[in-house]
């Protein structure tokens, strides 16, 4: 048997606002209900879903996309004005060209470091 991540559950004070950001940012289908849960479901079956909890301890989730999307995310972090990083401890303004592609970090409403890459980490030449 292969091992695949299937889900994750990702802390958050309000289940459909970080939900929903996620999706709009990442132009992803709406969340789906499923128990406790707001579902967002990623192009390879992996969900995060979001359960709400008074304590958020700030999570790092990296999402690899196209270079194509990459354009769209960045450009609907920058409508929504949600500043981004090229790395992950946000020291240097906008997005960086590791291992030959592009990527960016950027947080969520409730304080997770998100990211965007283009290619996976030692990929590139």
């Amino acid at each position: 048997m292969s091992v695949e991540l299937n889900h994750t559950i990702v802390a958050t004070r309000d289940k459909q606002a970080g939900a929903r950001f996620l999706a709009d940012v990442l132009g992803l289908p709406q969340p789906q209900p499923f128990g406790p849960f707001a579902v967002v479901t990623t192009a390879n079956g992996v969900s995060l879903d979001y359960m709400e909890t008074e304590e958020v301890v700030a999570q790092h989730y990296a999402f690899l996309i196209s270079e194509e999307e990459f354009d769209a995310v960045a450009g609907r972090l920058r409508e929504r004005g949600v500043e981004t990083w090229a790395d992950p401890g946000h020291r240097r303004p906008g997005h960086n060209t590791d291992d030959g592609g592009r990527g960016l970090y950027f947080d969520s409403p409730e304080g997770h470091n998100l990211e965007v890459l283009t290619r996976p980490y030692g990929s590139g030449a």
